[in-house]
């Protein structure tokens, strides 16, 4: 069995959200409230790789968890937009970088227990160095690295976001670095 919605309710909408108060009945046959959040982006990870194997971080403070936050650049692309599109804009906003080799690296789903949220997460090389444009709300330190001491800030406990975790990781595991600098 699967769950089956029983009545809907919108409890909050904006440009970017839409909460919602379910009632359902759940694989077991219970009866449930269950809230969800529905994204009206996608999740755009992007981690841009140079010649010589550095990387580039974006540090923000970051309003839901009162901190300060290391990732790779990312944000958000409309559902009807190309995901690559949303990327290109993504990276060049945060870090001035336009690339012109593209790689999808992977596609995830992030806090699917309460959210539709998809991620789309790009390698960007081939890079050339613009200025940033940030949004009017962005306040962003950008910090260029060696793709190692990106994965060092994980071990250490300096990078705590998921998505960029997992784009690091993901980056190192599928060998692109060695690919670019052999």
């Amino acid at each position: 069995m699967t769950w089956k919605t029983l009545e809907t309710r919108v409890v909050f909408d904006n440009d970017w959200i839409t909460v919602r108060d379910d009632r359902v009945i759940n694989p077991a046959g219970g009866r449930n409230e269950y809230g969800t959040v529905h994204f009206k982006n996608r999740a755009i990870a992007i981690v841009p790789i140079d010649d010589e194997g550095n990387t580039w971080l974006v540090g923000q403070h970051r309003y839901p968890l009162g901190n300060y936050s290391w990732e790779v650049p990312m944000g958000g692309a409309p559902l009807d937009e190309d995901p690559l599109e949303g990327a290109a804009r993504e990276l060049r906003e945060e870090t001035g970088l336009i690339a012109n080799d593209w790689t999808l690296l992977l596609t995830v789903h992030l806090s699917n227990s309460i959210t539709d949220e998809v991620g789309h997460i790009y390698v960007a090389r081939d890079l050339q160095q613009g200025e940033p444009d940030f949004d009017d709300d962005e306040v962003i330190e950008i910090r260029k690295l060696p793709f190692d001491d990106a994965l060092d800030m994980v071990s250490r406990g300096e990078i705590l976001d998921a998505m960029t975790i997992v784009s690091l990781f993901a980056a190192a595991r599928q060998k692109t670095i060695s690919a670019l600098t052999t």
